[in-house]
């Protein structure tokens, strides 16, 4: 299985929640979105831990068979996509989770979160 973590699930398993890191032993490889990376960071800094929060990411982003995803001019092609599919059905997401999800469909991957609004679009395999 490829995987692909949201922010909420990276949290999950730096937490050590058994189901979590149990998926992630178990998967092939795992990707983690530029976008869950940037939010991430975001709560890191300023946070009393964000040193050890961003060693704790540097050294899993660093682990085997662990890759970022990046966008690329393909994805924007998904992000429209599933924005305007989004945008006709109602049910809008944020922004970030649009180019979690782009990237989830554009590399054909299983996606770990806990957001239930990914469950507007079913074309997201759900880990």
């Amino acid at each position: 299985m490829r995987l692909a973590l949201d922010t909420n699930t990276y949290v999950r398993m730096i937490r050590g929640e058994r189901q979590i890191v149990d998926l992630v032993e178990d998967a092939d490889a795992v990707f983690l979105p530029f976008a869950a990376i940037a939010e991430l960071r975001a709560g890191f800094f300023g946070g009393s831990r964000s040193g050890r929060n961003e060693r704790e990411l540097t050294k899993f982003l660093n682990s085997l068979g662990v890759e970022v995803l990046y966008a690329d001019e393909q994805t924007t092609h998904h992000y429209a996509r599933i924005y305007v599919q989004l945008r006709k059905q109602g049910t809008p997401i944020p922004v970030n989770d649009l180019w979690i999800a782009a990237l989830v469909v554009q590399h054909d991957l299983m996606l770990c979160s806990g957001d239930r609004h990914f469950d507007h679009l079913p074309q997201l395999l759900r880990a």
